[in-house]
């Protein structure tokens, strides 16, 4: 593993960091928005069964995410190592950069953890990691078509704003599916390209390891060909559901301290500030989030409660897989060695077969 593969791993100063910027980000957003009658204001307006709801949405991503790897191990995994996996997955995305995700690191906890070989597990998380992508690719065409007829983009952004952000968006979609497609159905188109791009001189010092890199894709294409269109639909829809309870997550804390809440508006923004953070250094995204909550979700309420919803938000949909994670996952991260961790473009040979 490089140098920089290594300092991307996770560890307890990128937990720190994490929660720090979190934390910061947060106070500021305090300050700025701090209001004499808020604590009152949010007191009296403060709903339990919509709290009570938003905490139901946490315990579903937990199972979902739980029968999610169960199904997508073919039952190698029982619900319970799923659910396990699943925190694992979350914590150790939020103390790794964005840009580089908890995949390769959840795999190697749950190969230690259960039955599955490294390359059983790798296998397992490259299928829900490439699920995930076609979540991303289809939800931005719905976003862009929805900022045609509702405010998705705050008007805070103004045209450049707006404009740069729907190009980025259309520049993920676009990748998503190029990659997924090539990955997936042509992974010889993909390698072919590639190694014509690195015949560059100033790329040339590359070409090994594109070389090397575009062999391990074609067998992952050999693991994700061999799944049955059943097997995929039910793992997608298992997918989607995951996702859409996360946004539910801040429909439900918004109506627990105000109302009336456009649930479709704010699900539009919260799937865009998902999008946007996928890029962000920052592990997790953390700063980030909660900078895109204030410009996304801020605008749709009144200003004394955007920090308590914030705090709410990312309790239960940030903090509480930290704590979680780190319960489960600490002494896995002590012992483990940078150099043992497997990096999700090694080849996986298959994914566990179906139990009969």
């Amino acid at each position: 593993m490089s140098r920089s593969a290594k300092a991307s791993g996770p560890s307890i100063r990128n937990l720190a960091i994490s929660l720090v910027l979190s934390a910061a980000v947060l106070a500021y957003v305090a300050y700025r928005t701090w209001e004499p009658n808020a604590f009152e204001s949010v007191r009296n307006s403060f709903s339990y069964l919509f709290a009570g709801l938003a905490l139901v949405t946490v315990v579903l991503r937990f199972l979902l995410g739980g029968l999610r790897l169960r199904q997508a191990s073919h039952g190698r995994f029982s619900l319970r190592d799923g659910i396990r996996g699943q925190l694992a997955w979350d914590f150790f995305s939020n103390v790794t950069p964005s840009v580089v995700g908890g995949g390769p690191f959840a795999a190697l906890y749950m190969s230690r953890q259960t039955k599955a070989s490294p390359g059983e597990s790798t296998a397992i998380f490259l299928f829900l990691m490439f699920l995930d992508q076609i979540f991303f690719a289809l939800t931005v065409p719905l976003i862009l078509g929805a900022a045609l007829f509702m405010p998705v983009f705050p008007t805070s952004f103004g045209t450049v704003g707006t404009s740069a952000f729907a190009a980025y968006f259309i520049g993920m979609m676009v990748w998503v599916v190029l990659f997924g497609y090539t990955t997936v159905f042509k992974p010889e188109l993909l390698e072919r390209i590639l190694k014509r791009v690195f015949r560059f001189r100033f790329l040339s010092r590359f070409q090994d390891r594109v070389v090397e890199e575009a062999a391990a894709m074609r067998e992952r294409a050999k693991v994700l060909r061999a799944e049955s269109a059943a097997f995929f639909g039910k793992a997608f829809l298992l997918t989607c559901a995951s996702w859409l309870v996360k946004h539910f997550l801040v429909i439900f804390v918004l109506l627990a301290v105000t109302r009336p809440v456009d649930p479709i508006l704010v699900t539009l923004r919260s799937m865009a500030m998902t999008i946007g953070a996928l890029v962000m250094p920052t592990p997790g995204g953390s700063g980030g989030m909660e900078a895109l909550y204030a410009f996304f979700i801020g605008p749709l309420i009144p200003k004394a409660t955007i920090a308590p919803t914030m705090l709410m938000w990312r309790v239960l949909g940030y903090y509480i897989y930290i704590a979680l994670g780190a319960v489960l996952t600490l002494s896995f991260v002590r012992t483990v060695e940078p150099e043992s961790t497997p990096s999700l473009n090694e080849p996986a040979t298959t994914l566990p077969e179906q139990k009969s």
